[in-house]
């Protein structure tokens, strides 16, 4: 082969120039690596002690003088060797002519140069700990091909061409071009981590799915970097990008509220409720519990989901907020966020003994009952309990004694629908269900996505418990026992009376609109969060193709023929696809339109940020709160003081050792004998 060959075959004269646009940057990111370039056993060549040489066909190889009509052509051949070769590579140092025509543009293997020396004392009393840099790979490799301009045309040729490594080769599928993933394995990773399941996981979860590891060609620490990546590119962004993204929401989704509170530039509170959420609370809003108890991003941000009651008896979201402190100004902005979107107030509001919150809701709610339940001894007489126990004097009981209107059911017996909640279990619960969807490392576009994950799982469940009622004609009963007006359904004692009077349909006037399958209109109830703003009908074009693709699969996957002539009319499609395609070019880096795209951003990264991040607060009791006694437990306390183990004779009385009756009858007895 002579030194002044031109390459100008199939393999790199037949690129269109859009096609050559981004290749200098496709073999650091991109899909997976081409397989028409010819395949090549995987092993080393060693030339004398330490030196490697790669094993590549020679029509593959290049050589001092070759040339090419690009330098991008020139790079994408280089590339391609060093994948069949087993060695990454990467651009290197380049100089420009006057005129800004590169003059040498230099190519070098991934593990070329040299690491920085930093200094490491692990016994240094500074304060500051220098950690070791175990992430580098560069040992000194001299293998390297530097490129120069042809004079008079725009061609380039090889001007210098060293093929020797210091390190052993690796085998292709272990190279970094190989480990490249591809925008819908991308989307795989962001997805799984909407349902609580990390990098880690997402990667076995894919290894089991596509039939063992040895065919995901990603490692775990690729799955990884891509959120570490992600978490770069949207960075102290995080809080305008959810901004601008729920303001999205507001404008395009049909009847969707959003409200934000900033105090200084830096995101305070916020509330947000969609159009489910606002038909739920006009039919179950009368009595709702809310709690804030757990946080669910990095910011430490609380949590404040409102919980109702549905027609299953099953608990709905009315509305949410995040809070950066639990303060009684915050919890009175939530509240009338939450007053402005639903434009009326609940009958009955439930919570814990938090006192911000029973100010905010005294300050907000002026015509709703407030409801502090927490205790489990409701039943109990408290004056006989605490005179049978000597805790008049408890402080505690006291305290507990004087607010008992606000938390002894006898006191709400007169409101509709009040006896549906009768503990703070209901938003408890509510707040371990979102939690199995979030993490608390989460960025607040990502609690976003969990959020839409979570609330699509509750409607769901929903829409399976649909149930079917009776009407009948309207009759009159009244029941001293008050459970109709208190549970909302018929008591025994109305059914009995009923079917003594030979009534054997239930009057209309004791089905509740809230008990009747229908009360939530079926446009609503068989619509869907969608968290991505973007082409709905693009959405739903990729769900049907993934569903006809897995279908197809199913059907000859256990026809060998057939699967095979399935697998060779993808790759036919494939490669139809292919030919028109123009790829885009994919950066070193996650950049911002991609991350967009993955997190369901329709608005580009921001340039100017008016709303900052907060900062992470250490909120009262750093987020725990301190468990109240019961009043068994406190009584049992209060017991254990008075009558200890006495050690003279083993039982709990009101004595010690020294005057233990026992020891002292024996002591006596003991000297008169």
């Amino acid at each position: 082969m002579s030194n002044s060959s031109v390459i100008d075959g199939d393999l790199y004269s037949s690129m269109s120039e859009s096609e050559e646009e981004d290749v200098e940057n496709s073999f650091f990111e991109g899909g997976e690596s081409s397989s028409s370039v010819h395949d090549a056993q995987y092993f080393d060549d060693i030339i004398g002690e330490h030196v490697y040489k790669p094993d590549v066909p020679v029509q593959l190889s290049p050589f001092k003088g070759l040339i090419f009509k690009s330098l991008k052509l020139a790079i994408k051949m280089y590339s391609e060797y060093a994948e069949i070769g087993g060695f990454d590579v990467r651009l290197s140092t380049q100089s420009r002519f006057d005129n800004k025509i590169i003059k040498k543009k230099h190519v070098i293997c991934n593990r070329g140069g040299k690491q920085k020396k930093k200094s490491c004392d692990t016994l240094g009393t500074s304060g500051v700990r220098r950690k070791r840099n175990s992430n580098s790979r560069a040992i000194g490799c001299q293998a390297k091909i530097t490129f120069e301009p042809v004079y008079g045309t725009s061609d380039y040729k090889v001007f210098q061409f060293d093929e020797l490594h210091n390190h052993p080769l690796e085998k292709r599928s272990e190279l970094k071009k190989a480990r490249q993933m591809s925008y819908s394995k991308k989307e795989f990773i962001v997805r799984a981590s909407t349902s609580k399941i990390g990098p880690t996981m997402a990667h076995k979860l894919r290894a089991s799915l596509r039939g063992g590891y040895e065919f995901v060609k990603p490692k775990v620490v690729d799955y990884k970097n891509l959120r570490r990546d992600i978490n770069r590119v949207i960075g102290y962004k995080d809080t305008q990008m959810i901004v601008n993204t729920m303001n999205d929401r507001r404008a395009h989704y049909p009847n969707y509220s959003f409200e934000f509170n900033c105090q200084d530039d830096v995101l305070d509170c916020m509330f947000w409720a969609d159009e489910m959420e606002k038909v739920y609370y006009a039919e179950f809003g009368d009595v709702i519990s809310f709690d804030a108890t757990f946080r669910t991003n990095k910011y430490r941000m609380v949590f404040v989901p409102f919980t109702a009651i549905d027609h299953h008896k099953k608990s709905v979201t009315v509305g949410c907020g995040l809070l950066s402190n639990e303060s009684i100004e915050s919890y009175s902005w939530l509240l009338k966020a939450f007053l402005k979107t639903h434009g009326k107030e609940p009958t009955l509001v439930l919570t814990d003994q938090d006192a911000a919150i029973k100010q905010a809701v005294e300050n907000v709610f002026r015509n709703s009952k407030y409801q502090m339940i927490y205790l489990q001894t409701q039943t109990l007489e408290k004056g006989l309990l605490m005179k049978e126990f000597n805790l008049e004097d408890t402080r505690w009981f006291k305290d507990m004694f004087t607010i008992r209107d606000s938390w002894i059911p006898g006191y709400f017996s007169d409101i509709p629908m009040c006896g549906l909640m009768k503990t703070t279990s209901r938003s408890e619960s509510m707040n371990s269900f979102f939690n199995t969807y979030s993490e608390s490392g989460n960025l607040l576009l990502n609690f976003m996505m969990n959020y839409d994950t979570a609330i699509q799982k509750q409607r769901n469940t929903q829409r399976e418990l649909d149930r079917v009622e009776i009407k009948a004609e309207e009759k009159e009963i009244n029941c001293s026992c008050e459970h109709f007006k208190c549970m909302g359904v018929l008591c025994r004692h109305a059914f009995t009376i009923m079917m003594r009077c030979g009534v054997k349909e239930i009057p209309e006037r004791y089905i509740l609109k809230r008990w009747i399958k229908d009360v939530i209109s079926r446009n609503y109830r068989f619509s869907s969060v969608q968290s991505d703003s973007g082409d709905c009908e693009n959405v739903k074009l990729v769900n049907d193709s993934y569903y006809s693709f897995e279908s197809c699969l199913d059907i000859v996957r256990d026809d060998k023929k057939r699967l095979a002539l399935f697998a060779e009319k993808q790759q036919m499609l494939l490669k139809e696809f292919e030919s028109d395609y123009i790829s885009p070019g994919l950066k070193s880096k996650t950049d911002g339109e991609v991350v967009c795209k993955l997190l369901g951003v329709t608005i580009p990264i921001p340039e100017e940020i008016n709303i900052h991040v907060p900062e992470v607060q250490s909120n009262k009791g750093s987020g725990i709160k301190k468990r109240i006694p019961s009043a068994g437990e406190v009584a049992y306390e209060n017991s254990k003081k008075e009558h200890r183990m006495c050690s003279g004779c083993g039982k709990r009385v009101p004595h010690n050792l020294r005057t233990c009756p026992e020891r002292v009858g024996a002591a006596k007895l003991a000297k008169d004998s």
